[in-house]
């Protein structure tokens, strides 16, 4: 098995002394040989404080200011030196032996560039969680879909996602990845801030032709929408805008006119359905969200490297399937 001294746990932490409280223990307590880190953005509470004082064997970065959760870990993780990192949410509830299975697949899978555990719910253990669930894909538009999540209809875990397989993207709530993949694809891109940042990565892995897997032999719990909830239009924002870039940034020449045309379109149904369900603000974040893709598109456009692979996605249409065809659950889309 890969060497845990080789292994790097950082967690993300931005006014989050709550969390860490609750949360840094189990992660110490099941992370026997790891070297854990936590990467400050520039917090105003008493975090650091507090961390040095109650867990003087964790490593503490300090961001100059609040990079947001991309360029949080970007310039972090240039102070971490450990070949295999772990990208941990500062609200999971790690499990025992929830390292020894990724590491092993880095062991004996050099190709696998990335991994990411089975993500069931803090506050209901017997379902997964929105964030990565049993593994992420992406629609021909680049709408994300998990195994275990399509949209906000939720599984029971009943073991039907116990296995070791690949899968599209890893969630950036609990992501193993190896440093060297994370610092040749130039690790997360900054402009994005938060969300979706971890399917853009995993997008330029899978164009390198390196390998994201999902292992269900390991298990995280996670609370999810613990620093930005679900409720709030900024994440609404960030999340079109965000699909929007990964979009121009990585697909292939020839399907970038047609697919964002029918974002358009996708994205008005959206708007449209959130004007119907009460929720005007979240409309209107769907319109900013547009022109701030728009008046960036040149700026993304220009970060495209490399080959755009064609064969992208597992489903054409998320939204059809889910809304018109009444597919809530990843079985049920094949």
């Amino acid at each position: 098995m890969t060497n845990p001294n080789n292994t790097a746990i950082v967690i993300l932490n931005w006014n989050g002394r709550a969390l860490l409280e609750k949360f840094l223990p189990s992660v110490i307590q099941h992370s026997a040989g790891a070297v854990i880190y936590v990467a400050d953005n520039a917090s105003s509470d008493d975090s650091i404080a507090f961390l040095a004082s109650r867990f003087p064997s964790v490593k503490i970065i300090q961001n100059p200011e609040n990079y947001g959760f991309a360029n949080g870990y970007n310039h972090a993780l240039k102070h971490v030196s450990e070949e295999i990192l772990v990208l941990l949410n500062s609200d999971v509830e790690v499990t025992s032996n929830w390292l020894s299975a990724p590491l092993q697949i880095f062991e004996t899978m050099p190709h696998v560039a990335a991994i990411q555990p089975k993500i069931l719910d803090y506050k209901d253990k017997t379902a997964f969680e929105y964030a990565g669930a049993g593994g992420g894909f992406i629609d021909k538009f680049g709408y994300p879909f998990c195994r275990g999540r399509i949209f906000d209809s939720l599984e029971k875990d009943y073991g039907q996602y116990n296995d070791t397989t690949e899968i599209f993207w890893a969630s950036g709530a609990c992501m193993f990845i190896r440093k060297s993949d994370f610092e040749l694809n130039q690790g997360f891109d900054g402009d994005f801030f938060a969300h979706q940042e971890e399917i853009d990565l995993c997008w330029r892995l899978n164009n390198n032709n390196r390998k994201v897997f999902y292992c269900g032999e390991s298990v995280v719990y996670h609370v999810g929408g613990a620093t930005l909830n679900e409720g709030n239009p900024h994440k609404t924002y960030l999340n079109f805008r965000n699909s929007l870039f990964m979009l121009l940034k990585n697909l292939p020449k020839s399907q970038i006119f047609s697919v964002i045309f029918m974002r358009l379109i996708l994205d008005g149904l959206a708007g449209g359905n959130f004007v119907f369900r009460g929720k005007i603000s979240h409309m209107f974040a769907i319109v900013k969200a547009h022109f701030g893709f728009y008046g960036s598109a040149v700026k993304m456009y220009r970060k495209r490297r490399g080959k755009q692979a064609s064969k992208y996605y597992r489903v054409t249409n998320i939204v059809c399937d889910y809304f018109f065809r009444g597919r809530k659950k990843y079985a049920d889309l094949f």
